[in-house]
Parts: structure tokens; C-alpha cells; sequence
């Protein structure tokens, strides 16, 4: 009787060659860049990387071009990093209550990032921020304060969000055809507030120029109220 040799793996294996999967020098693609970036933040979750060994990780994770510069950023994590815990980076939540608040630096942003400026003034600072991904959403709610947010220079900066008896208004506009940085997309209420972004560089002092009148126009409104 001839033996039958179950052929399927080699022809997977075969075409998996063809398509040069797996060789180091093969051009990463967003979604490597994704699936590597997945898993340093379940590795931060799980305590395996500090946030400034995850910072600089994931910006290496973006600027790597082949899949060979991605392999040593995770090599020496669990391969099945992704299912032991929540993405680290999903989600995060910067508050002003009552203060004021300025985020800025080096700091890890989240995938979806809720910004909250409720009597107070919240100043967020994106142009030198880890963001995990070529996208990110920030949820707005923004009830009688400011909240001022800074992106980097080539952002595209799509806004979705409403205003009551608000403002909002993005700084230094690009074309789409001429923004290559990261999207930037802005959701969520205003109301009795300001919501300003800007683009590369923000002066609190021309910043606090342009508020004057809507202070003023607040004023008023609560006045004939």
C-alpha cells in the first residue's frame, strides 16, 4: 500500500518562503508595527517593562522599517504577550477640576485619550508624547474651563466633536495631502468652554490673549441669566 504524506504544511511553508515572510530584511508593515507595539503594552501591564523602557521601545517599534529592526524590540518578551493582559495603551485620562493641570513632555498616550476641563484649565502637550499608533482619538469634555492641546507639527487633526457656547478651533490647519504625522482626532463636548489646538508650539501668553474675550462673553451670558 503507497503512504499518503500529508503535503499542506511544506506547501504553507513553501508559499510562506515565496511571499519572503519572516526574513529580516523583508519591509515591516503597519500592521507588524501594530502587532509589536500590542505587545510591549500588555508587557508594560504585566510589569515586564518599566514606562520609560515602553516609551522608547515604541518609538522604535514606529521607526523601524523591516521586520528585522522590529524582532530584538520584543524577543525578549512572551510570545503570547497580547493575551495576558489589557493593552496598556487602549486607553488613559488626563482631569482638571477645579485646577490647573499641563501634561507635557515625554509622557505615553493612549490610543483613546479622555481629556476632562471642568472648572479649570488643562494644558496638553502631544508634540514630544509616545503615541501608539498613527491614530488616536481624544475625548473631549469640556464644561466652563480651557483646555488647550498642543500636537506635533505634521498631525492631521480631524474635529468631530460639538460646542455650546464654546469654542473650538484648530491652529496652523494643514491639507490633508500635506500633513505625514500622526492623525488626530478629537470627539466630545464643549460647553461654556474653549478647546484650542495647536500645532507644534503653543504661547500661553498669546494663548491667554485669545481667551480673554470668551471670559468676557461668559461673563456677560451669565450676567443676563
Amino acid at each position: 500500500m503507497r503512504a499518503v504524506t500529508d503535503t499542506s504544511h511544506e506547501r504553507a511553508s513553501d508559499n510562506s518562503q515565496a511571499r519572503g515572510d519572516g526574513r529580516p530584511e523583508m519591509r515591516a508593515s503597519d500592521a507588524d508595527r501594530d502587532s509589536a507595539a500590542a505587545v510591549l503594552g500588555s508587557a508594560m501591564a504585566a510589569g515586564r517593562l518599566t514606562t520609560t523602557e515602553y516609551a522608547e521601545r515604541l518609538d522604535a517599534v514606529y521607526a523601524a522599517k523591516t521586520l528585522g529592526d522590529l524582532a530584538p524590540l520584543t524577543a525578549d518578551l512572551p510570545a503570547d504577550a497580547t493575551n495576558t493582559g489589557p493593552r496598556a495603551a487602549d486607553r488613559s485620562e488626563v482631569a482638571a477640576r477645579f485646577s490647573k493641570v499641563i501634561r507635557s513632555g515625554r509622557w505615553v498616550a493612549g490610543r483613546r485619550t479622555r481629556l476632562t476641563a471642568r472648572f479649570g484649565a488643562l494644558i496638553v502637550n502631544l508634540a514630544d508624547a509616545v503615541l501608539p499608533g498613527r491614530e488616536i482619538t481624544l475625548e473631549i469634555n469640556a464644561f466652563c474651563g480651557k483646555l488647550i492641546i498642543t500636537v506635533p507639527q505634521g498631525a492631521q487633526v480631524i474635529d468631530e466633536g460639538g460646542a455650546l457656547f464654546a469654542k473650538r478651533a484648530v491652529y496652523g490647519r494643514r491639507d490633508s495631502a500635506d500633513a505625514d504625522g500622526p492623525v488626530i482626532r478629537l470627539v466630545g463636548d464643549a460647553r461654556f468652554a474653549k478647546v484650542a489646538v495647536y500645532r507644534g508650539h503653543y504661547d500661553p501668553h498669546e494663548a491667554w490673549k485669545q481667551w480673554l474675550p470668551v471670559v468676557a462673553e461668559l461673563k456677560e451670558l451669565k450676567r443676563r441669566q
